[in-house]
């Protein structure tokens, strides 16, 4: 009799203590669960020059925008990034509302050279009566920034290029040419292969300012 009571006291015990780990384990997947949603609203890490798509703001991911759920939100809009364009042709300016204003690799807003001085000198159209300056007989020809320069040929841009992998800019002659004789497509400057000649993406600040230029 004693015997059957103590067994069954045994079995309570650990039928007990069988619930009591299944709980624990229960309770502490509901804990994972519930970090893993925090994360998730809170999104990856993000660089420090990270803008939200939506309102062009730091500090959030477009998911967690604050304007997400406001119907009446307008986007600002979107600001294309500086790629291509080196850092000497570009002024850094505070409004980011100039016209071609542009982001930079450092999140700041910038303007291509070109546009700053149009911006603060306006066009100005000689009236017609006002004779035209003569050419000056013997201009010295100064030499070519080293930013229009191909990396290759070493000469001024033609139809200049930027290529995905480093984003250099070259001829698009003289890079497709160096790609394509190369067995693995390899850049000639970063070393990257399997680079194809339609990943290629036209410079088109390069090309105005070589063609002002030459």
């Amino acid at each position: 009799m004693g015997s059957d009571i103590f067994t069954k006291m045994k079995s309570s015990i650990n039928l007990t203590n069988f619930m009591s780990s299944i709980l624990s384990i229960v309770m502490m997947n509901q804990s994972s669960c519930e970090m893993m949603k925090m994360n998730s609203k809170l999104g990856p890490t993000l660089p420090e020059n990270y803008s939200c798509y939506r309102c062009g703001n730091g500090g959030h991911h477009i998911r967690n925008c604050p304007g997400s759920g406001d119907k009446n939100f307008e986007a600002p809009p979107r600001i294309k990034k500086s790629t291509g364009i080196p850092r000497s042709f570009m002024v850094e300016v505070d409004d980011p509302n100039i016209k071609g204003v542009m982001l930079t690799s450092c999140g700041r807003y910038a303007i291509p050279a070109i546009d700053a001085e149009a911006y603060a000198v306006g066009k100005k159209e000689k009236p017609p009566f006002i004779p035209q300056e003569q050419p000056k007989c013997e201009e010295k020809e100064e030499p070519i920034p080293d930013e229009l320069l191909c990396l290759i040929c070493h000469d001024l841009l033609s139809d200049a290029v930027v290529i995905p992998c480093c984003g250099n800019s070259y001829c698009d002659d003289c890079i497709r040419t160096a790609l394509l004789e190369s067995e693995t497509h390899v850049c000639p400057t970063c070393g990257q292969s399997d680079v194809s000649p339609d990943t290629l993406i036209a410079n088109k600040f390069l090309r105005q300012v070589s063609q002002q230029t030459s």
